[in-house]
């Protein structure tokens, strides 16, 4: 059998390396040197060509190398019958929450206020307030998003959380719904994204949605940048209305150098690296998943195509 990997920002080296000690009978075939179509069983990628998957007529199992599948669901030509199979956990809660923590206190400590003010040599400080005066928002809070909301609340912030069906967390307060959508935005002085890009997430963040937000509030975005409409942003950020941002995920990436976050003095990049891919946790998932549909099982991490994840 064969395996074909597509990526554009995964070494296929290492990826080679698991799957010639998992599976020493496999061919491991990287995109587009995919040999005899035919022979494709499992397709290993992240963000794929439109239309590749297309081409492979006993193609068994799309397996993401991520949480989001959205590149995936959005190939108008996407095998109707073939399973999509995403990343559970594998590694990818930790760095998630290490980022949204990291950016909750860069905002609350001022980091942006002083690194400006040592660009212009100015000894000031700002007024501090502690942690627990600075209410958290989490939106989704599946499995990265349940870690998330977790690992912000013990440093000491309030934390709610916000959800399309209805979770339980413990200590978390939580919102459900378009009904509750503004009641939680409107007490969070940090918004973070973590929800799955989904046709009634898309641009979920937009003019609207700040406008419930409080005066001098800030959004911090690791779920997909399609969320976010990029031009009410920067409106509620040069408006007064938002104070800041921090972005890891964007529209198109990487982020073309003309767009206009780059240059906004009051909003911070990264390059889609809030959580990437470990081969070292990611490989157990995807060869138990291999192993499992070898022998007549459910794989793990079924995409719901209806859902979006």
């Amino acid at each position: 059998m064969t395996l074909l990997f597509c990526s554009d920002s995964d070494s296929p080296d290492a990826w080679r390396a698991v799957f010639a000690e998992a599976f020493p009978r496999m061919s491991f075939r990287i995109w587009p040197d995919c040999g005899p179509p035919e022979e494709v069983r499992f397709a290993l990628v992240w963000r794929p060509p439109p239309g590749m998957l297309s081409r492979f007529p006993n193609l068994e199992a799309i397996l993401v190398l991520g949480a989001g599948v959205d590149s995936v669901l959005d190939d108008p030509m996407l095998p109707a019958a073939v399973p999509v199979l995403r990343l559970v956990e594998a590694g990818l809660p930790g760095p998630m929450s290490e980022y949204a923590l990291a950016a909750v206190l860069h905002f609350q400590r001022s980091m942006p206020a002083y690194a400006s003010r040592q660009r212009e040599a100015r000894w000031l400080r700002e007024p501090w307030q502690p942690a627990s005066q600075w209410p958290v928002g989490v939106m989704g809070l599946g499995v990265i998003g349940g870690v998330v909301a977790r690992r912000v609340a013990a440093a000491g912030y309030p934390v709610a959380g916000w959800a399309r069906s209805p979770k339980e967390l413990r200590g978390i307060e939580v919102f459900r719904g378009d009904d509750q959508f503004g009641d939680f935005l409107g007490r969070s002085r940090v918004v973070v994204n973590v929800l799955p890009l989904t046709p009634s997430t898309r641009n979920i963040l937009d003019a609207g949605a700040f406008a419930h937000m409080p005066r001098g509030a800030y959004v911090v975005n690791i779920g997909r940048g399609e969320h976010v409409a990029d031009d009410d942003l920067v409106a509620a950020i040069d408006a007064g209305h938002l104070a800041g941002a921090m972005l890891d995920v964007f529209r198109q990436e990487p982020l073309p150098p003309a767009h206009a976050f780059w240059r906004h003095p009051k909003i911070t990049v990264t390059p889609h690296a809030a959580a990437p891919t470990v081969v070292a946790d990611a490989a157990g998932q995807v060869i138990e998943n291999i192993r499992r549909m070898e022998r007549g099982e459910a794989p793990m991490g079924i995409v719901d195509r209806a859902k979006g994840y």
